[in-house]
């Protein structure tokens, strides 16, 4: 396992998260600085999700025939760039095209690490390297955007970004030092993959949109039970709880793929239940320990299996991956807005019934013979 490189991919994918998400821990601050309302304030973070949806597909399929060590160093320079922006700017339509970029830059970047950390580890570790890779996600949730919005309490939202702005310079040369170069993909479409990827897609689509219906609004679900004080404890086990469910991952995702894919949507699904049926502390920790478990491990799954299915054109195809869960993210949000504000109730059993759909398609799934990473690093090996 060439640990080294993977760490420097893992701390990558931290800072795509902590600069996707880092604005809503810092709402109020950013809000009252630049002198507009919160929810103005929050499109930072829904346009961010929308531009990494509608841009990844696109800039990936540009970005595939560039080495892809260039490329992943041209992303953590855009991180550098687009937070000292948003660090300095005194003007809020600036830090919303600096956001815009940056979901730009974001979206090539999920595509590129995931098959990157499969072509430089063994085949036979492809799963367990996209684990140690995509870890920074959950370790992000967990940790990163605690200690961000804390930073930003105590010395200012700005001071949060410039931070993150900081993280990437050494970054940079870590990259350039440590990660081996990969080949650029061959010429070709991705639609030639596409047959293949579309129930992966539908599961990818639809995991995110059960997900998101409710995470984005679970502190007014905890507040409908009573249970409202307990958010940043939950927010935390839950965040806790994705980092051992990718741990979990990493060591099975090779040998068993579906097996993975089935146990993260009924995880999920286990969990969100028990959330509608609870009541007291423990149940409500319990329930979204569970939940934590589960979406720890499932998009790195959706990843793996994505490689798995779409072979030869495994980076562009990841693309396709992305814009589904990204544009999950923002219609999860919208249609669980709508839920809140006529049948309240309704909303974690919303979520629990769509978690059904991508658990049948799990076992319908048609994957072919072989280990995640296989094609993608035999083909990458030739193409050196």
């Amino acid at each position: 396992m060439p640990l080294r490189a993977l760490l420097a991919l893992t701390l990558t994918v931290l800072l795509g998260c902590l600069t996707e998400v880092l604005p809503a821990g810092l709402l109020l601050g950013m809000s009252e600085d630049l002198g507009v309302s919160p929810s103005t304030t929050g499109q930072l973070v829904t346009v961010y999700a929308i531009t990494t949806a509608i841009t990844a597909i696109p800039l990936t399929a540009v970005t595939s025939r560039s080495p892809r060590k260039r490329v992943l160093v041209a992303l953590v320079l855009g991180f550098v760039v687009t937070n000292v922006v948003i660090a300095v700017s005194p003007w809020y339509e600036v830090i919303l095209g600096a956001r815009v970029v940056s979901g730009a830059v974001t979206g090539v970047m999920w595509s590129l690490v995931a098959v990157y950390a499969m072509r430089i580890a063994p085949p036979a570790l492809a799963g367990r390297a996209l684990a140690v890779a995509m870890a920074g996600t959950p370790v992000g949730f967990a940790a990163g955007v605690p200690a961000g919005t804390v930073l930003g309490d105590l010395v200012g939202w700005r001071w949060s970004f410039a931070a993150m702005a900081v993280i990437a310079v050494p970054l940079l040369f870590w990259v350039l030092a440590v990660v081996p170069a990969v080949a650029a993909e061959p010429t070709g479409a991705v639609r030639t993959a596409v047959p293949a990827m579309r129930p992966v897609l539908v599961m990818v689509f639809v995991y995110s949109l059960g997900h998101n219906v409710l995470y984005t609004y679970l502190g007014p679900v905890l507040a409908r039970i009573g249970r409202e004080t307990l958010l940043s404890t939950v927010l935390l086990a839950f965040g806790a709880a994705a980092v051992c469910g990718i741990a979990a991952v990493g060591s099975a995702l090779d040998r068993y793929p579906r097996a993975v894919l089935c146990g993260c949507s009924a995880l999920t699904a286990c969990g969100i239940a028990l959330l509608a049926l609870s009541g007291s502390v423990v149940t409500v920790l319990l329930a979204c320990v569970l939940w934590g478990l589960a979406f720890g491990g499932a998009p790195t799954a959706f990843q793996a299996v994505t490689a798995l299915v779409a072979g030869r054109h495994a980076d562009r195809a990841q693309s396709l991956t992305i814009a589904a869960w990204n544009g999950a993210v923002a219609g999860g949000a919208a249609s669980g807005g709508v839920i809140l504000d006529h049948f309240a109730p309704a909303l974690p059993w919303t979520a629990a019934a769509l978690l059904a759909v991508p658990l049948l398609a799990a076992m319908k799934l048609s994957l072919p013979t072989g280990v995640p990473g296989e094609l993608v690093s035999d083909l990458s090996g030739k193409l050196r």
